[in-house]
């Protein structure tokens, strides 16, 4: 499968370094720089057109941002949802790496929030294996989840989920092979 990942746009969170999780944020005005990007972006995935599908996580910062790429009604996914952080969920992210920094970096997955880290990261196997008869998927996702998926694939894990970063707006081109029976 051909998986197209772009983490939403911005939000007023993510420029404060907010952690926003499952809370249901809208994206930013868009900016010149934003509007630049999509248009690269847009190049890029013309290259790869027709997707077989284009899905969307329930939040609506990713909904806004597929909107924005021409991409209206994707398929709403919630195994897309970003990882649900609890009671850190409106505080600065630097509140959870001060409480869990050395776990949250080197190992997340026995890591408990609003949800376990270890259930996430199922969360996101039971996309992979829910869509891998497709040839060419386009996602509209988030940073947690796409690190995630990247850890996955690279470790078979969310163990390295947090020692890369996704920016908003980024677009990345994955080739994931088919199991082997």
């Amino acid at each position: 499968m051909k998986l197209m990942c772009i983490r939403h746009l911005p939000t007023r969170w993510n420029n404060d370094g907010i952690l926003q999780g499952r809370r249901d944020i809208g994206i930013l005005s868009l900016n010149e720089s934003d509007r630049k990007k999509i248009r690269r972006n847009q190049e890029q995935l013309k290259k790869w057109e027709p997707f077989d599908l284009t899905c969307v996580s329930s939040l609506k910062r990713t909904e806004q941002t597929a909107s924005l790429y021409g991409r209206r009604g994707g398929l709403i996914d919630p195994l897309l949802d970003e990882l649900d952080f609890g009671a850190y969920e409106g505080q600065p992210k630097n509140r959870l790496l001060e409480d869990w920094g050395h776990d949250w970096l080197r190992d997340p997955r026995g890591l408990i929030f609003g949800e376990k880290v270890s259930d996430f990261e199922q969360r996101i196997k039971a996309f992979l294996e829910k869509y891998e008869e497709l040839g060419k998927l386009l996602v509209f996702g988030h940073g947690g989840w796409i690190r995630g998926l990247l850890s996955i694939l690279k470790y078979g894990d969310t163990r390295a989920m947090n020692q890369v970063s996704v920016n908003n707006n980024q677009l990345i081109f994955l080739d994931i092979g088919r199991k082997q029976a």
